[in-house]
């Protein structure tokens, strides 16, 4: 069931993150309500989370594939150029997260 959660919590916390641009710096009132009830309930599923996941492994996962999912919307849906740098960056962050959970497995 942690994985479950933490699956909830990242997609909870994509979608606070991607309503931050939104909120224009907290002057929007209903954005910035739902980007930090979205934060809130993230960090709520994430403490749940952590009682059957090793912390570093649910961070890992929590981390980068959240990471991944906000370059991937900024890229689609926010009009943020896609370079080869971020590419990279993405691919670095996938791996740390891959070498994190197979360490974690033993």
């Amino acid at each position: 069931m942690g994985y479950v959660y933490l699956a909830l919590a990242i997609a909870v916390e994509v979608l606070g993150t991607s309503l931050l641009k939104s909120t224009e710096g907290f002057t929007k009132l209903w954005p910035s309500v739902l980007c930090l009830a979205s934060y809130g309930v993230a960090f709520a599923l994430l403490s749940q989370v952590v009682k059957s996941v090793p912390v570093g492994v649910a961070y890992a996962l929590w981390s980068g594939l959240g990471t991944v999912a906000i370059v991937a919307i900024g890229a689609m849906f926010l009009g943020e150029e896609l370079t080869l740098t971020k590419v990279l960056g993405i691919a670095l962050v996938v791996a740390g997260v891959v070498v994190l959970n197979v360490g974690g497995a033993h």
